[in-house]
């Protein structure tokens, strides 16, 4: 298994450029196709779902609302075909397996076609939600993950000169992460180093960090175990997983999305909530 169809979501931010340069690490090791998705809202639709922008458009028509969508379309559009041709990538070709990218374009009544959509990609790329007046939206972001059934990739504020030399599995003993794992094997098997990373306070009852690199050195990987004692928050053992992979340099995070409730994340703080606001690597996630 490889990557072969990637998914960007398309959404105006400060840090798109990054999303798509992440994006490319993987499409150029695995031939891969890209496909740019843009969403266009009808009114109605994005008052319903609570599409951006939507409540604010209720002052205006719907005519002006179209316009509005029209224009970020375009500009979005305007954004993918400069990268697309300053990384001289070609657009698909009936029977080519190799790296090409291609735009499309969909009027819906929300975000939701992005879960759906992605749904038939191996890997869906989003970026970092950060704060803002232009960020990527945690609702696009938590769409693909809890919809799509398959990985996501979340892109950090930079674009990373390469991924998955050194990556560091935040290991919870939890299902999400088992199957982030899974998802993750491609890069696994290519990987010059693993680091499964287990952090007290941050776990569920399952398998320890040694069985997980038992299982994972069966594919002739060097693997080690860290192993962080000590009472803590899920929330801390959030905030200690990103320093000590920081401090491991690693250059890849698998992490199981929301082994808590998003409610009690949003209450209590959270483990995944912590990565989600302050990676600054990329995240490879499933749920």
């Amino acid at each position: 298994m490889a990557y072969r169809s990637i998914l960007v979501p398309l959404e105006e931010s400060e840090i798109l450029s990054y999303v798509l340069a992440t994006a490319l690490v993987f499409a150029k090791r695995y031939d891969s196709y890209i496909e740019g998705l843009c969403i266009r809202p009808t009114l109605a639709g994005a008052v319903a779902v609570g599409f951006e922008g939507g409540a604010a458009a209720l002052s205006g028509t719907e005519e002006q609302f179209e316009q509005e969508q029209r224009a970020r379309a375009d500009r979005l559009r305007e954004q993918f075909e400069a990268f697309i041709a300053q990384n001289d990538i070609p657009t698909p070709q009936s029977g080519q397996n190799k790296l090409c990218a291609d735009w499309v374009e969909d009027e819906a009544s929300g975000i939701g076609i992005f879960g759906q959509r992605a749904r038939v990609f191996d890997l869906t790329v989003v970026g970092r939600p950060m704060p803002g007046a232009m960020t990527p939206a945690m609702n696009t972001l938590e769409t693909v993950l809890f919809e799509s059934g398959r990985p996501v990739l979340i892109a950090p504020p930079s674009v990373p000169q390469d991924i998955g030399q050194h990556i560091v599995v935040a290991w919870n003993g939890g299902t999400e992460t088992a199957r982030a794992i899974a998802f993750a094997k491609p890069l696994m098997r290519e990987a010059g180093k693993i680091t499964v990373l287990a952090v007290e306070g941050g776990m569920v009852p399952g398998p320890t960090a040694e069985e997980v690199r038992m299982n994972l050195a069966r594919d002739d990987v060097q693997v080690d175990v860290c192993e962080l004692s000590g009472r803590r928050s899920a929330a801390e053992a959030g905030r200690l997983i990103l320093s000590e992979a920081r401090a491991l340099e690693g250059d890849l995070l698998i992490k199981g999305g929301y082994t808590q409730s998003r409610l009690r994340q949003m209450i209590f703080g959270g483990a995944t909530s912590e990565i989600l606001a302050h990676a600054e690597i990329p995240v490879l996630m499933a749920h």
